[in-house]
Formats: C-alpha cells, sequence, structure tokens
C-alpha cells in the first residue's frame, strides 16, 4: 500500500509554525520500483564507467539492481505534468527523484502515478529561467598515470609538513606513495578560479584533472541572498593536491582529482542532502578510490525547519546523504566526512553514515613535531546507536592551503581553521595508504587507520579515536 504523502502535513505545520515562511518548492519523489528499466547489470557500461567496473571485480562487489539508475520512463512521466517542473537530483540507490515544483497544486497528481510511494517537500527555493547544471567530464581516468613526482626523499614540504607528519605521513611519502593511480573524488561547494590557478596546473598537465560535475541548478534562494559558486573546495582540494616545492606539498600530490558541486552556499535546506546522494553516486560511477566530503548537514542550521531532524534520527539510517554514505562505502570507496563545527553540538548528516571515517579536529601549537595544547576543536558523537564519531581526528587550526587571494593581493598560500581542512589531510594520507597496501578493501583501510589512533583503546566523544598514525609498522605490515 501506498504511504500517505507528507505534503498536506509540512504545508500546515509551515503555516502554523512559521508564519509567512514559503511555501515548499522542491520535492522529493520515492518511487515504489525499477520495474521495465532499459538498464541491465548485465550491461554496466551504461551506468558505470569502465575503471568503476574494473574495480568492482577486483574486490568482488556484485553490481545488483540497486545500482541501475531510475527508469527514466517515470522521471518522463512526472515531468509531463507541469510545463515548469525541473529536474533536481536522482538517487539510484535510494530510487528517488527530485524535482522543482512552483505548483503545489501538481503533488497530488505526482502521488496518484502507479509507481510512485511517496512525496517529501524538501526545499522552498526559485528556480532561474537557466540550464540545470550537468557533468562535464568524460568520466574516464586512467588507472596508471606517467607523471613526475618530487623525489621520494627529498621532498620541500613548505607549510605543509607539520599537518602531514603528525600521521607520519611523511614517511609514508619517502617509501614512494604520493597516490600515484588514485582517484579522489571531492564532494564540496564550489571551485572557483581552479582552472586558471598555476597551482592546479600540475593536475592538467600530468592528466590527473578528472574534471568537473556540477549538480547544483541555477537556483535563487528566497531565504538567503547568497552567492553561487564558491571557492570552499578550491581551499580544500589543496590540503591535498598541491604540489608546490618549498611553498605547500599536499598529503596526496600525485593522485588524480575529480570535483563534484553538491552545495548551495547561500543557506541549507534539505535538498542539498539529495544533491549528495547524487554526488556519492557520481563518485562511484566513476570509480572513485577515495572521497572527501567537506560538508555536513545540521538539523538546528536548515532554512526549512519544517524537516529539522532529531539526535534520534542520528543513526545512520534517517538521512539520504547518511544511507548513500553509507552505501558508497560499501562499493568499495573509503568515505571521508567532517564531522562539523558546531562545537558542544552533536555531528551531522552524513558524518553519522556507517562505516565511514568521520574526520573531527583539534587545535595545536606544534614545534617541530611536538604538539602542545591540544583541544578539541568540532563536533563530538556518538551516534545515537552508540558508534565512536568522530573516527579520528586531524589538525584544525592554521591549516596550509591554496585559496584565490583578494583581487589587490597574489599569493595563494594562506591557513584555514574547521574539520573542512582535518579531513583531506586524513583523505589525502588514506589515499596513498591504500597505494601502498592495495590488497586490501576500503572498509580494512578505515578500519586499519582507526586502530593505528593513539586513543583506539580508549575513544571519547570529542577526539573518537584520536589522531591516526598513518605509518604504524604495527597496523602496516606492507610498510
Amino acid at each position: 500500500m501506498k504511504k500517505l504523502t507528507l505534503f498536506c502535513f509540512l504545508l500546515a505545520l509551515a503555516v502554523s509554525l512559521f508564519g509567512q515562511s514559503p511555501s515548499p518548492t522542491c520535492y522529493r519523489v520515492y518511487l515504489s520500483d525499477k520495474n521495465n528499466s532499459p538498464y541491465s547489470i548485465n550491461n554496466p557500461s551504461e551506468f558505470l564507467s569502465q575503471r568503476a567496473i574494473d574495480k568492482r571485480a577486483r574486490f568482488n562487489i556484485p553490481i545488483t539492481e540497486q545500482d541501475l539508475p531510475i527508469n527514466p520512463q517515470y522521471k518522463q512521466q512526472i515531468l509531463a505534468l507541469h510545463p515548469q517542473m525541473q529536474p533536481l537530483a536522482v538517487s539510484k540507490w535510494m530510487n528517488t527523484f527530485t524535482v522543482y515544483c512552483p505548483d503545489s497544486t501538481i503533488i497530488p497528481q505526482i502521488e496518484s502515478l502507479p509507481f510512485v510511494d511517496s512525496i517529501l517537500a524538501v526545499g522552498v527555493y526559485q528556480l532561474h529561467d537557466m540550464p540545470i547544471g550537468q557533468a562535464v567530464s568524460d568520466n574516464q581516468i586512467p588507472i596508471v598515470h606517467n607523471i613526475t613526482t618530487p623525489s621520494k626523499d627529498t621532498l620541500d614540504y613548505g607549510a605543509g609538513f607539520n599537518q602531514i607528519a603528525l600521521h607520519n605521513g611523511h614517511l609514508l611519502h619517502a617509501k614512494g606513495f604520493h597516490g600515484e593511480g588514485m582517484l579522489i573524488a571531492v564532494i564540496d561547494a564550489g571551485w572557483l578560479q581552479v582552472e586558471e590557478s598555476p597551482y592546479y596546473q600540475d593536475l592538467v598537465d600530468n592528466n590527473r584533472y578528472g574534471g568537473k560535475f556540477i549538480l547544483i541548478p541555477n537556483l535563487v534562494d528566497t531565504l538567503f541572498a547568497g552567492g553561487h559558486e564558491g571557492s570552499h573546495g578550491t581551499d580544500v582540494t589543496s590540503v591535498m593536491a598541491a604540489n608546490t616545492p618549498g611553498k605547500l606539498i599536499g598529503t596526496a600530490p600525485a593522485a588524480s582529482y575529480a570535483f563534484i558541486h553538491t552545495e548551495w552556499v547561500g543557506s541549507e535546506e534539505l535538498v542539498e542532502e539529495d544533491f549528495w546522494a547524487n554526488g556519492a553516486e557520481i563518485a562511484d560511477s566513476i570509480g572513485a578510490d577515495v572521497v572527501n566530503s567537506s560538508l555536513t548537514y545540521y538539523s538546528s542550521h536548515f532554512d526549512f525547519p519544517q524537516v529539522n531532524f532529531t539526535y534520534a534520527e542520528l543513526d545512520g539510517n534517517h538521512s539520504v546523504a547518511s544511507r548513500c554514505a553509507s552505501i558508497l562505502s560499501e562499493k568499495g570507496v573509503v568515505v571521508c566526512v567532517i564531522a562539523g563545527n558546531s562545537g558542544s553540538n552533536y555531528i551531522g548528516h552524513p558524518a553519522d553514515a556507517i562505516d565511514i571515517l568521520c574526520v573531527g579536529g583539534f587545535s595545536i601549537y606544534c614545534v617541530g613535531t611536538n604538539i602542545y595544547d591540544t583541544s578539541s576543536y568540532g563536533s563530538h558523537g556518538p551516534t545515537y546507536d552508540g558508534r565512536v564519531k568522530p573516527d579520528v581526528i586531524a589538525l584544525a587550526n592554521d591549516v596550509s592551503c591554496c585559496s584565490p587571494p583578494p583581487p589587490h593581493l597574489n599569493d595563494w598560500f594562506t591557513s584555514k581553521a574547521g574539520t573542512s581542512f582535518s579531513c583531506p589531510i586524513i583523505a589525502g594520507l588514506s589515499a596513498c595508504l591504500w597505494q601502498a597496501m592495495p590488497g586490501y578493501t576500503s572498509s580494512e583501510i578505515m578500519q586499519i587507520i582507526r586502530e593505528s589512533s593513539h586513543l583506539y583503546n580508549n575513544p571519547n566523544p570529542d577526539f573518537g579515536y584520536g589522531i591516526p598514525d598513518l605509518h604504524d609498522p604495527r597496523r602496516h605490515p606492507r610498510l
């Protein structure tokens, strides 16, 4: 039996609790099945890249109906109900289709379709009359690269040494593991000026730029007058990808990178979790080895408060972003997600996902590799179902990175704070570790990282398992 739609309830709640709050315009449509799909698990090249297919075979990960895209005929029938309706996001794993629908009277018609299970209002955005964002990549990234990396014993990290040496990442690099052949997908809020930056030219010159996937439609937020593409992704990625000796070398300077833009910087609405879920599926489809997501969603931060979640829903199973993060891990990806920066508050979604690395942060003063005045920096755990969060921590204050400078300055090198910047430290080093230990699964790599951490036998809600040692010989027999 079809579930009753939440649409009427949400509208009534919006009117009664929030007065003049704008009416929803974005809806997540839960589909009941994938019947009569034109796609087949016997022909996965229609929806997975060759790299992804090879990766599944390598780790004996089956391709199932879950991997099939949603039925395109269902999408067409929904969109045909109103000329202003537009697609926003899809999730094959959740079997959902998120649409922009400015006319609320159409919602009962969508619900009445035989293949629709239920509908949830997820946002109040207004859609510009510009095209929906689309992926701009050929989806094919070679597994082996002909690249030149600095001599393994003479890396000049510049300002990036401390944030890497705290995890013995420099020793991992010294073994010759800089991320060669690994693909890191970065799910973030925008890569302003990245194509023009000389500090990212190395990616292009060495065929390590996997393209940019823009999943955000051209939205005009009715609640907050925000901008479009920001530079957060540019800053975050540099912590991993920078390769400028004497200035900054990142945690995975020889890896390949794909950029997946899922975040609308103007405000926070539940529909952004739909964009994130869509982005996670793209990361899987291109065969990413590691995902870095310096994004998280808190109940108290939503500008669409009708759908705020409770601590009881912080269990990895309620949020579509969290559920897709867990599935992404099952597909053979090391998933790194920030704990967030909410201080004494709990982590958000999808940091509560099952079997991922939720990365918290700490603030320190460093002299060489000595650590002084360590204190918690970021959101804390545990999850509602009692799992340790964050999983691990890394430096979250004065993290060296590259950021587009103001017009009157030319220096891209700066420092930033927050778990947004501790997360790529771990993500980049995870790629190097997996490169060094290719016979291990993604789940095993994440567990090795947890067990190498200094608080593994005595975790706490602020630091989780603590600071991982990526060159711990007790856990890394290959090293």
